[in-house]
């Protein structure tokens, strides 16, 4: 069994290089490794064993499209490039993929000290990256952890652009199509939280925008509304979930995470509100991070 790994890049050289450097740290080495740079200031420097390509059409998505066309392995393995791949990453999901077509794995925050944790980390310790509940409930799992055989990607088809969430419309084209995503949580990588509010704001105006977009109608709008309504409150019903989550051990950390969820909720409701008046989803889905 061969299998490539596709990582796109986007102005993250150092990110890139601590990815490539837990890849060749693996217990089962890629067979081959394409870095698809999307449009960087500079283009980074890749190992002789990986091969740099460039697209030059904005999103994650086209940039893993290209790794994918060129990529000649019977599966395909993709992590995002701040991603650090724990050394049995390829090794389970060789194990695994043998008898299912897609596989999600487990994504873990990567501390910068596991002592003395900020509020973004004890958040999203919690909240960011449960690709076991978005496999569950929604039928999709996230591109930075995502392997899948080569003939069933070319059945579902390519990655979307910016204008919808890729990982998302393509999980879900899967699952149409009676294809089913198994959660591997031997199959773990770890991100790093991000490092300011305004990182984690942009990752939810993009969000918010590609939820409006499916919020069509009379009865999408008034959901869209109930949901503006909802989410000052919503962090009283999340306490029960902080204090008994097992990402987390300390209470003051608990504290850190109930503290960023009732900042960034409040947040949420100011752009639902502000996209309800406005109607102008692009200009929030459109800003990728190039900015």
């Amino acid at each position: 069994m061969r299998i490539s790994v596709v990582i796109p890049h986007l102005n993250q050289p150092a990110a890139l290089a601590r990815c490539l450097a837990s890849l060749a740290a693996g217990a089962r080495a890629p067979d081959e490794i394409f870095v698809v740079d999307n449009g960087s200031t500079d283009l980074p420097t890749v190992p002789d064993d990986a091969i740099l390509l460039k697209e030059p059409t904005p999103g994650p998505g086209p940039a893993r499209n290209l790794g994918t066309a060129q990529a000649t392995g019977d599966v395909l393995a993709f992590i995002d490039a701040d991603c650090l791949a724990d050394p049995a990453w390829l090794a389970a999901a060789e194990q695994a993929i043998s008898s299912h077509d897609i596989l999600g794995g487990d994504v873990r925050i990567a501390y910068s000290d596991p002592e003395n944790l900020t509020e973004l980390e004890a958040y999203e310790s919690i909240y960011a990256y449960r690709m076991d509940r978005y496999i569950a409930r929604e039928g999709f799992t996230g591109t930075g952890n995502l392997v899948v055989k080569s003939p069933v990607l070319e059945t579902v088809g390519p990655f979307a652009g910016l204008g919808i969430a890729e990982d998302r419309d393509w999980g879900q084209r899967a699952t149409a199509q009676g294809l089913y995503t198994t959660y591997i949580p031997q199959m773990r990588v770890y991100h790093p939280a991000r490092t300011s509010f305004a990182e984690l704001t942009l990752k939810w105006d993009r969000q918010i925008a590609h939820d409006y977009a499916r919020a069509t109608g009379f009865i999408g709008k008034l959901k869209w509304l109930l949901k503006i309504c909802a989410l000052p409150l919503s962090p009283l019903y999340e306490l029960p979930r902080i204090c008994v989550s097992d990402r987390l051990t300390r209470m003051g950390d608990r504290w850190k995470a109930l503290k960023m969820l009732t900042r960034i909720r409040l947040y949420r409701a100011w752009r639902m509100a502000e996209l309800l008046v406005t109607r102008n989803p692009e200009r929030l889905s459109g800003k990728w991070n190039r900015v």
